[in-house]
């Protein structure tokens, strides 16, 4: 009887602990929403999937195996991408050198070409509206912006906005705005694998397709859609007066050119906030991380992590946003013997996302690469951006907390 009135009161505290951060964008953006009933509907049907998601990935192995065949797959793209990349730089990736430009950045110019190609025989649009159109039943945004939630999964933050390069000039700013926060709210499923040696798989897993729809959830309530106030974008005309090795060539220089921008931003974006830490500790004696450390403590509580676990996990919270998901997950490894598996669990779907200072030059640089007016407008959107996909990843980590 004991044990039954303590697991109700501990559903209890992660259904109370869920309601708040579902409640946590409003107080802030509540002139900015501009909602109707539909709108309400919408996001309530959303919730209730979300919920259904964060069960099945958390407590079934099917939805395990599943995420990790597709994983398997574009490790295999990476593969063929390396040999590229090794036969230009003489085996330098094997042995680990220059990770992040000949591992991470490189293989962009393939994944590049492969987008062309699907692009040029007519196969991306097709997906793109199948997708997009069921999507769109469910979150009642555009097709497009449906879709990116997809493609952003499958391609990464930088590499998806290469297919969208012939419409980037037609896009408004409020759909800009949409897209680029898609991206930052999920990770790419070519480096899943490497997330999965640092974290349980089945938290990577769901945290995967959770942000998908926190993403809707999320955007419905900050970036709301008109019905009617936009024309959907088509890409079905994209490439048609061009020849395949045409559109071939431009599809792989278009691929090199977002890396070389993408390295450039990060290592602008990473010096200063390095700088930025020395000067806070210089003269607070606390880094900046630090003391964003102690700002998402109350923040780790409301998702369900428990008060015992909150204060690590909020620095680990911080160590994210600063740095990026791989430095927060190394650190998470360092304390995850002494946290709850409640607060591991919740933590760890929290830290499944590109939610971090860095990203705003990465997705900046990739659109400015492919459209330079649309990607300065995605500059000023910058921080908007960050506190965008990082809500998306409280909120995902709050349905997780539901269910765990």
């Amino acid at each position: 009887m004991a044990a039954l009135l303590t697991c109700e009161k501990n559903n209890m505290t992660a259904f109370f602990h869920f309601l708040l951060a579902l409640r946590d964008p409003r107080p802030g953006l509540a002139c900015q929403l501009r909602q109707t009933k539909n709108s309400y509907s919408y996001i309530l049907q959303l919730i209730i999937i979300e919920i259904a998601l964060a069960f099945f990935f958390l407590h079934a192995e099917s939805g395990l195996w599943l995420v990790k065949n597709i994983s398997g797959f574009f490790a295999s793209l990476l593969g063929f991408a390396a040999e590229g990349t090794n036969f230009v730089f003489g085996g330098m990736s094997e042995k680990g050198l220059a990770f992040i430009f000949l591992g991470v950045l490189c293989p962009i110019v393939f994944i590049s070409a492969l987008i062309g190609i699907l692009q040029h025989w007519r196969i991306l649009p097709i997906f793109i509206r199948v997708i997009g159109t069921l999507l769109s039943k469910v979150n009642g945004m555009g097709k497009l912006e449906s879709f990116n939630a997809v493609s952003s999964l499958i391609l990464g933050q930088s590499e998806n906005f290469i297919a969208y390069k012939g419409v980037l000039g037609d896009l408004s700013s409020r759909r800009l705005f949409t897209m680029a926060a898609t991206a930052m709210s999920t990770v790419s499923l070519s480096i899943v694998g490497a997330y999965m040696t640092m974290l349980d798989a089945k938290y990577v897993v769901a945290a995967l397709i959770l942000n998908m729809f926190s993403t809707f959830i999320v955007l419905s309530v900050i970036n709301p859609t008109r019905p009617g106030s936009e024309q959907e974008i088509k890409l079905e005309k994209l490439h048609e007066s061009q020849s395949f090795f045409e559109m071939l060539g431009e599809y792989i220089l278009a691929g090199f050119k977002v890396a070389m921008i993408i390295l450039a931003m990060l290592i602008g974006f990473i010096a200063l906030i390095s700088a930025i830490n020395a000067l806070f500790a210089t003269l607070f004696g606390l880094s900046f991380q630090q003391i964003l450390g102690y700002v998402f403590y109350p923040l780790a509580w409301l998702i369900g992590i428990p008060l015992s676990d909150a204060l690590n996990a909020g620095s680990i919270m911080a160590t994210k946003l600063v740095a990026n998901e791989f430095v927060a997950m190394i650190e998470l490894q360092k304390i995850a013997a002494s946290m709850t598996p409640r607060g591991l669990g919740i933590l760890s779907v929290f830290l499944v996302s590109f939610a971090n200072f860095a990203s705003i030059g990465i997705i900046a640089g990739a659109i400015k690469g492919l459209n330079e007016p649309q990607g300065n407008i995605v500059s000023r959107f910058g921080l908007r951006l960050v506190y965008s996909a990082t809500l998306v990843s409280l909120l995902s980590a709050s349905f997780a907390g539901l269910v765990l």
